[in-house]
């Protein structure tokens, strides 16, 4: 028997054959398509292909598509279990052809496929065909050899696929398998079709048209080839088994469950272990693709899966955690074909334990919450709709998960009641963001947020994506568009556009659309609502149109260098001053980074050049940045560093880097730095390149501030401080390594001539050493003595009063100095005379005059300043009437 791993290698391997590119499974968050909530399906990642905007080196194209369909049109969550081909996650293969062979190939080679690698029995396959495509049926004839009864013409919709309401369209062809009479059922388009024994197995659409706003439509100049078949359909077909559940890849994951629960995996448990098998996948798919559990957008799809397992575990007995335990058995028969289950498989298996783990502290008291409900009610009535908002709002029990449980009871839930509730708790919302002080125009955010829902953010793991502008905003109102040079916030379901928070800037970028340009200049958010601040550089962009994301590369791979080296720097801070070292700020822009911290003293010397070392050191060590999601406690339980003046929610990422003891090369060691950030990171830490601490400064009291450059910004500072000590050599005459030792004593140097020189300005000052010098008068029985000098710095003239009272023996001096049009003063009187004089009172006299004021020093010196140097007689009359009127 053919294994689904063996189905899906001969299918890539006969589309090989045919020169055929074989290309990977697209990631299950598509970013080419932003009304997808996930990939659904093979085509998605060749859109832009099939629509021309894009071309690739090949025309034609097989792939084995991973598919989610768990939330928006595309939703079985509810029938998985209860259904023999529902399911969450599934693969589709398909062949693709971009304008290269069109219906007279595609037949023939799914014809090909099917009877001759895969050994069906032609007598037991039949087809549809779109009612009008005669061409389509002229070919099943000549290819296989069917006959009329055995291509049946469906006129509906269910044979014609089309992208959207324009665009590329056409006929579809159906490939049916008949399990035979024994099995109820009818063929296509029959009041029986919905019956088992005529299943579905392979759908050829024909991209033959292009479907115009006013309802025509003409022939594509490129017709493609878009085909789709379920693995595990075709599985089941070739396995002999008529339930997708009894292939061996399922059986696989089912026998696991058993195992791990040590109950039967067909007895009464049997739904709860299909449950868990369909739904170890999809979660296991989605986090590794990079979604993880959250309360909003594909987050929160993924928890309401994952919850929906874990509540099927809980029925079969699991007393602790089971779904990570069963990863490995998912990796043992997927791992290959999909090599990303092994790489995440640790990412996978604390996600699953983590959350498993929280949720069940919740389960059994929403459980009882449940009982306690259906105890009041008579037989078979609805669970009223406030007890099923009680049961989501306050242990997040999503609806869906209710109604599964009340299914099994023959139960339902009054879902308008529930509706009412919601609506209830939003207006309460609205109330309270109305109060809670924020600015008046915040508003029209609240209001988006309510109407859209929250914008879902991709940029942990893209910087390009695909959005829906579901509004625009100019000087406070929505508008329906812009045209260029309008300056306008825009607002779209998803983007890989971070918005500024926690220290991160926002990002920059272009926004495109088929009718114009945009270029974001900051993001920002509020209510949960993505804010791109724009100027419409092209044409016009509407609200409702599809857009092209571009963030701007370069800048935001130097933020995600500064932010993570941000990291490192804080725990290198800690263990170089201590424990009390906690974050008290930061920025984390495109050109640097700045951290303030708490802490009561410059760094020495030393401890720059240490911490700069263990940073670097750190940054070498090249291991990979992981990501984690989980409760604040959580993380605090893991000694994680939480960010000074953020506000976290009921679940946190947690931004992990670098081994203590690490080599690089492996995971030996404890973590070195570990904390709570929303931010964007580098993969692994030597992708910040280099980090250099630019200087450390104060910032307030009791916090320091440190500036830092990493990566190219780094290599250029340390390259100019290079040019600038070589410039330096140059100048001095002496080799680099000399340049420290040249300065100091250059330095020592002018200061012995600084000294000379002050000394020969006193002398000249003061008649250049002759035995002359100034006048000495006798004013009320005191000498003074007045000097008027040029050429003299402030700072000098204590050395001149100290001289001219050495002179005098017993009086009071005043020098005033013209220091280039603006005057400095200083007084002085010699010890004896203080009780009676003071210099203070003469200086401030002086500097009043001299059109200053005030002054300050001791009783036997004191200095001051002027506006003017031209009153200094003014400025000695002044004095000499201080002295005058002393008593």
């Amino acid at each position: 028997m053919a294994s689904l791993n063996d189905i899906r290698s001969t299918f890539l391997d006969f589309f090989r054959r045919n020169d055929h590119r074989i290309v990977e499974s697209s990631p299950l968050v598509p970013r080419n398509d932003p009304t997808l909530m996930f990939t659904n399906s093979g085509m998605v990642q060749f859109k832009n292909l099939f629509t021309g905007v894009e071309t690739r080196d090949y025309n034609r194209a097989s792939t084995a598509q991973k598919c989610v369909r768990a939330g928006g049109k595309h939703n079985d969550l509810d029938n998985v279990g209860y259904t023999a081909r529902h399911h969450t996650f599934f693969e589709m293969l398909g062949n693709f052809s971009f304008g290269d062979y069109f219906k007279e190939q595609a037949i023939p080679y799914a014809w090909d496929l099917l009877t001759k690698d895969f050994g069906l029995n032609k007598d037991r396959l039949l087809v549809t065909v779109y009612h009008t495509d005669d061409e389509a049926a002229n070919i099943w004839k000549k290819v296989a050899g069917l006959t009329d009864d055995r291509i049946i013409r469906i006129p509906t919709n269910d044979n014609f696929w089309m992208m959207g309401p324009t665009g590329p369209c056409g006929p579809c062809t159906e490939i049916f398998y008949d399990h035979g009479d024994h099995i109820w059922g009818g063929p296509p388009g029959s009041a029986e079709e919905d019956g088992d024994r005529f299943i579905e197995i392979w759908n050829l659409v024909f991209m033959q048209f292009e479907q115009f706003e006013d309802g025509t439509r003409r022939d594509l100049a490129n017709q493609s080839i878009d085909t789709g078949m379920g693995l595990e359909r075709i599985g089941a077909l070739l396995q002999g088994k008529h339930d997708n559940y009894d292939t061996d890849l399922m059986r696989s994951l089912i026998e696991a469950s058993a195992h791990a629960t040590s109950s039967d995996p067909d007895g009464k448990g049997k739904i709860h272990h299909r449950v868990i098998a369909d739904h170890l996948r999809s979660t296991s798919f989605l986090i590794a693709d990079g979604v993880m559990p959250s309360n909003e957008g594909r987050g929160y799809v993924l928890r309401r899966i994952m919850r929906r397992a874990m509540r099927h575990a809980h029925l079969l007995g699991a007393q602790d955690p089971l779904m990570h335990r069963l990863v490995s058995a998912l990796v043992r028969q997927m791992g290959a074909a999909y090599p990303e289950l092994q790489r995440a498989q640790a990412l996978i298996e604390e996600t699953l334990k983590l959350e498993e783990t929280r949720f069940k502290q919740t389960l059994d008291r929403g459980l009882r919450l449940l009982d306690d409900e259906l105890s009041k009610l008579g037989e078979g009535a609805p669970l009223p709709g406030a007890a099923a908002f009680r049961l989501y709002d306050t242990y997040g029990f999503p609806l869906d998960l209710t109604q599964d449980a009340l299914r099994e009871m023959g139960r339902t839930v009054d879902v308008a009641g529930f509706d009412h509730a919601m609506a209830e708790q939003k207006a309460k919302a609205r109330a309270a963001w109305a109060g809670s002080g924020e600015t008046k125009d915040a508003q029209i955010w609240f209001d988006l947020a309510e109407e859209h829902g929250p914008t879902e953010f991709l940029g942990y793991d893209t910087e390009t994506a695909e959005g829906q502008i579901v509004a625009l905003v100019a000087d406070g109102r929505e508008t329906g568009a812009a045209a260029t040079g309008a300056k306008v916030q825009i607002v779209v379901n998803q983007t890989p556009f971070y918005a500024e928070s926690g220290g991160q800037v926002g990002d920059t970028g272009l926004i495109r659309t088929d009718t114009g340009l945009a270029t974001v200049t900051d993001t920002k958010k509020s209510a949960g609502v993505f804010i791109h601040i724009a100027e419409v550089s092209e044409g016009e962009i509407a609200r409702g149109q599809p857009a092209k994301l571009e963030v701007s590369h370069g800048r935001r791979t130097a933020i995600r260098a500064n932010h993570s080296a941000t990291h490192l720097l804080h725990e290198a801070l800690r263990r170089a001053l201590g424990e009390h070292v906690a974050q008290r700020g930061s920025l984390n822009a495109e050109d640097r980074l700045r951290f303030d911290f708490s802490h009561s003293k410059a760094l020495s010397e030393a401890e720059q050049t240490a911490v700069e070392a263990e940073v670097n050191e750190y940054v070498r060590q090249n291991m990979p940045v992981e990501t984690r999601i989980m409760t604040p406690d959580d993380a605090r339980g893991l000694g994680a560093q939480a960010l000074f003046g953020e506000k976290y929610g009921d679940e946190v990422r947690v931004v992990s880097m670098g081994r203590l003891g690490g080599s690089g090369k492996g995971t030996d060691g404890a973590t070195y730095s570990l904390e709570l950030c929303g931010g964007t990171h580098v993969t692994r830490t030597g992708d910040i390149g280099a980090f250099v601490l630019v200087s450390d400064s104060a910032s307030s009291a009791g916090v320091r501030r440190i500036e830092g450059l990493t990566g190219q910004a780094a290599l250029n500072f340390l390259l100019d401080r290079d040019r600038r000590l070589a410039e330096a050599s140059v100048a001095l005459k002496c080799g680099r390594d000399d340049v420290p030792v040249r300065v100091k004593a250059l330095l020592d140097e002018r200061k012995s001539l600084q000294n000379e020189v002050a000394q020969l300005r006193r002398e000249l000052a003061m008649g250049g050493g002759a035995s002359g010098g100034p006048e000495v008068k006798e004013i009320n029985g005191v000498k003074f003595v007045a000097q008027v000098v040029s050429g003299v710095s402030g700072k000098d003239l204590p050395a001149l009063v100290d001289e001219l009272k050495a002179r005098v023996g017993s009086g009071a001096v005043l020098v005033v100095a013209d220091t280039g049009g603006k005057a400095a003063v200083a007084a002085g009187v010699t010890q004896d005379l203080t009780a009676r004089l003071s210099a203070v009172e003469i200086v401030k006299a002086a500097a009043e005059a001299l059109g200053g004021k005030g002054g300050g020093g001791r009783p036997d010196m004191a200095q001051a300043g002027g506006a003017d140097a031209s009153k200094a007689d003014d400025a000695v009359k002044a004095a000499e009437t201080v002295i005058g009127g002393m008593k």
